[in-house]
């Protein structure tokens, strides 16, 4: 128990400790003040007994439980807030903590670590911290400390009494050992089908079109039945591992009471304690223990609670990129790849790459899917660091940068565009958190974008849906241009920015990309032979190597990929419906 009192404290912040230390020394005043009612009760009966009750009995006896119940009041009310704010705010900051980790993550992280997970730690796992594991650590810690300190004040009537009392609780926490040892067992089983899920419903969730447009409803419900059968079994597993042992120290608890009251009546009988003592410790018998009893109830959360810290744990200790370099400002853009190679699980992604990117001209990347084209522009942007040779910018490492003065050369749009519940408003701000309004709507004019968002019910006041689901794809696209325009980076990296745009919106989109990418650098993933053709260099990877290389007129004189590429495009364009 005292390991996990320690690991709990460790994981909150100095601040958040400091509360919840003070709370804990709140929780001593608690304990005597609950202590008052044992010398209450030996004043009023000790004046029952003797026959001498006395105004200045009554007064007393009055001034007791007075300063006990108002102290209580006073000091719980206290204790109870701290413990609030320093779970709440233990709870926030550490989902700060997470996301700013987060961000400086490689990219390779987040395909080896499932939404579920993160998201079951930052919900799930973060909010039973804040709230029942705090009331569960507090209750625990708070009900030893108020069990010891009156098994000390009995000390004072009758040391054998004392003794018994200490003895009842060594005997609990024996008990309780094997308790947090049994539910150690189905800890991680409990909190890993918590985790598989949150990740099957939101997988549920996010592919609900593609699973009514296939009809494989009932293999997804097969899938989402198991995962919560998985959940309650382990629920119940955790439950029947602790409810025993925990019976048994409630046992412990109310047969330790029996012990002192049988005691007490014992040494009355063999004259070696007085009839008001008797009677006093046969009060006591019945609450003594009341504190560890309610404690008792609590601690076989304990180790769960452990587990989830661990998770949370994992994840900050993963290790980050170096991201804090230099806050350089190249003179020029220029982009060298120099000998890159890099893998991913023992599979090599890119294979010996040397390549240069001239400042202010358009490069575009082909090549058949899974060859490494995505791989590339996130190594110029160090999405992921290098296994062998370098990527430059200006002359400089990437490496040497710091995170965020090397994000500030870039700009990306991506064939899958995510916007944030948000006003659309805010979600171009994304490019420049203080742009004003005006700025907004122009960012928004360049983007072809400013008719519709009008259009909408409240115009730049409209909340998007999570991810922008309640507009569509070329609109969201548009709307990411937007961002990157507001922005206004000299390197604008698209990834097959226009692979899935409707004839409808392609016209506005394409006149979109032609303002955002006037006087820059551009770096095109494209299968589209008119958002190629014009390239300043056309780049062709297959398997992670540079196959080709040059203009299209030069990489049409060759035979290969490009030229193969381009012929696919040119009959597919020419077929026609009879």
């Amino acid at each position: 128990m005292l390991e996990m009192l320690k690991k709990f404290f460790d994981f909150c912040n100095e601040e958040n400790r400091n509360k919840f230390y003070k709370s804990v020394a709140l929780g001593v005043l608690d304990a005597f003040f609950a202590g008052m009612k044992i010398p209450a009760a030996y004043f009023a009966i000790d004046a029952i007994v003797e026959q001498n009750i006395t105004a200045n009995t009554f007064l007393i006896v009055m001034g007791f439980m007075l300063l006990g119940t108002v102290g209580k009041m006073v000091v719980n009310r206290f204790s109870q807030m701290l413990q609030t704010e320093g779970g709440y705010n233990t709870c926030a900051s550490k989902r700060i903590e997470i996301g700013e980790h987060l961000r400086y993550l490689p990219m390779g992280y987040f395909n080896d670590t499932s939404l579920g997970h993160i998201t079951s730690v930052t919900t799930n796992t973060l909010e039973q911290t804040g709230d029942i594991a705090t009331r569960a650590i507090m209750l625990v810690l708070q009900g030893s400390i108020t069990t010891l300190i009156v098994s000390l004040g009995m000390f004072i009537f009758d040391v054998r009494i004392g003794l018994i009392c200490v003895a009842v609780m060594l005997v609990f926490f024996i008990v309780n050992q094997f308790t947090n040892k049994s539910v150690a067992k189905v800890a991680t089983e409990k909190i890993e089908s918590d985790k598989d899920m949150v990740g099957v419903i939101l997988e549920f969730i996010q592919g609900i079109a593609e699973i009514r447009n296939y009809n494989i409803i009932s293999m997804n419900n097969a899938r989402l039945n198991k995962a919560i059968d998985r959940k309650t079994k382990a629920d119940i597993k955790a439950e029947i591992a602790a409810i025993p042992l925990v019976g048994v120290q409630i046992l412990i608890c109310k047969l330790g009471g029996v012990v002192i009251a049988g005691a007490s009546i014992l040494f009355y009988l063999n004259r070696s304690m007085s009839l008001t003592y008797c009677i006093t410790m046969l009060l006591c018998a019945f609450i003594v223990f009341e504190s560890l009893d309610l404690a008792g109830t609590y601690t076989a959360l304990l180790k769960i609670i452990g587990r989830g810290v661990d998770m949370v744990n994992e994840i900050m200790a993963v290790e980050q990129m170096d991201v804090h370099g230099e806050d350089i400002h190249p003179e020029n853009r220029d982009i060298h790849l120099e000998h890159v190679s890099f893998a991913y699980e023992d599979r090599t992604i890119i294979d010996d790459v040397t390549l240069d990117i001239k400042e202010k001209t358009t490069t575009a990347i082909v090549g058949p899917s899974g060859g490494g084209k995505t791989t590339i522009t996130s190594l110029i942007a160090r999405f992921w660091d290098v296994n062998a040779g370098k990527v430059t910018l200006g002359g400089r490492d990437v490496k040497e940068y710091s995170f965020d003065s090397l994000m500030e050369n870039f700009s990306f749009v991506f064939q899958r565009v995510y916007l944030f519940e948000d006003t659309i408003a805010n979600n171009i701000r994304f490019g420049r958190p203080d742009a004003s309004m005006e700025d907004v709507i122009a960012a928004a004019k360049k983007a072809c974008c400013h008719d519709f968002i009008m259009a909408l019910p409240n115009g730049y006041e409209t909340v998007v849906g999570e991810g922008g689901a309640t507009l569509s794809g070329g609109e969201k696209q548009r709307i990411a241009i937007a961002r990157a325009i507001m922005k206004d980076a000299p390197i604008i990296i698209l990834d097959e920015a226009t692979a899935n745009v409707d004839p409808e919106n392609e016209k506005d989109l394409t006149e979109a990309i032609e303002n955002l990418t006037k006087e820059k650098t551009i770096i095109m993933i494209a299968h589209r032979l008119k958002t190629v053709r014009h390239a300043d260099q056309i780049v062709v990877i297959d398997k992670g190597k540079i196959v080709q290389k040059g203009k299209h007129d030069e990489l049409m004189q060759q035979d290969g990929i490009y030229k193969n590429f381009v012929s696919g495009r040119k009959k597919a364009v020419s077929w026609k419906i009879a």
